[in-house]
């Protein structure tokens, strides 16, 4: 494994930019700070969740994130018909399983997704990755079990049979296209104490992809950004309820001098 700079900046600077529209069909619980996430990176969030838009919608956005975390029946009907949208048009669709291996409805639902239209980044915890690719765990509601297994392989083989980019996040982030596995190192435990931080990791995927072709690099590279700016609002905080507001003024600060010199990634 040899530790690498990728050009993370020069993405953000490129969503700064052209300010891409990324279309989610997202969990409410945490649907502000994702439309904030979006936002303060510099790209454009809709949140359209009614299945007489969902088409509509996603054929004008650049990017589609889809979130089962507060799933419905009728939502994924959404969901559903967005992806397809987004699969006609040709941007990336982004997938967080959120509480995968949880209960039977999860696992219906992403299966359902993943086998009726094509996900380009599938994103989640050690749990809810390892169900999808088909180990029997049971995930603690939208927190990771503990996964006795290397997750590298993991991510490789369910990226080769998904032909997806497979995101696996935790105190190491996992990305894997099959063929290439990045490892990020970045981060700040401050981010397992306020609810979102993985819904808002999924959201950033999605600008970064919607500005970069070549899927795990633009995965990797908006996990760097945002974790390098957690890891800036973290010296500023005094706890959860300051280091949220940080996170946000951190996130819109970034500077290509902070995130080349924090930046801590691997690649095999």
């Amino acid at each position: 494994m040899k530790k690498k700079r990728i050009n993370a900046y020069g993405l953000l600077e490129k969503i700064r930019k052209d300010g891409p529209v990324v279309h989610h069909l997202t969990n409410w619980v945490s649907i502000y700070d994702c439309a904030n996430a979006v936002k303060v990176f510099g790209a454009s969030p809709v949140m359209a969740h009614a299945p007489q838009e969902a088409a509509e919608m996603a054929g004008i956005a650049s990017a589609l994130v889809l979130n089962i975390g507060t799933l419905t029946e009728g939502l994924v009907e959404a969901m559903k018909i967005a992806a397809l949208s987004a699969n006609k048009k040709g941007i990336p669709v982004v997938l967080d399983a959120c509480g995968a291996g949880a209960t039977g409805l999860r696992d219906k639902s992403c299966f359902r997704l993943l086998d009726e239209t094509k996900i380009n980044i599938i994103k989640g915890n050690a749990s809810e990755m390892a169900r999808l690719a088909g180990r029997s765990v049971r995930t603690k509601g939208v927190d990771s079990a503990i996964i006795e297994t290397d997750l590298k392989p993991l991510a490789g083989k369910l990226a080769g049979r998904r032909r997806s980019t497979v995101v696996i996040t935790g105190k190491e982030d996992v990305v894997s296209d099959g063929s290439r596995t990045f490892i990020i190192k970045n981060g700040h435990s401050l981010m397992s104490h306020i609810v979102g931080t993985g819904c808002m990791a999924a959201s950033v995927i999605g600008a970064f992809a919607a500005v970069e072709d070549d899927l795990a690099y633009a995965a990797a590279a908006g996990l760097v950004c945002f974790e390098v700016a957690a890891e800036c609002a973290a010296k500023k905080s005094k706890g959860p309820g300051t280091f949220k507001g940080r996170l946000y003024d951190c996130m819109y600060a970034l500077d290509k001098k902070t995130v080349d010199t924090l930046q801590r990634v691997y690649v095999e």
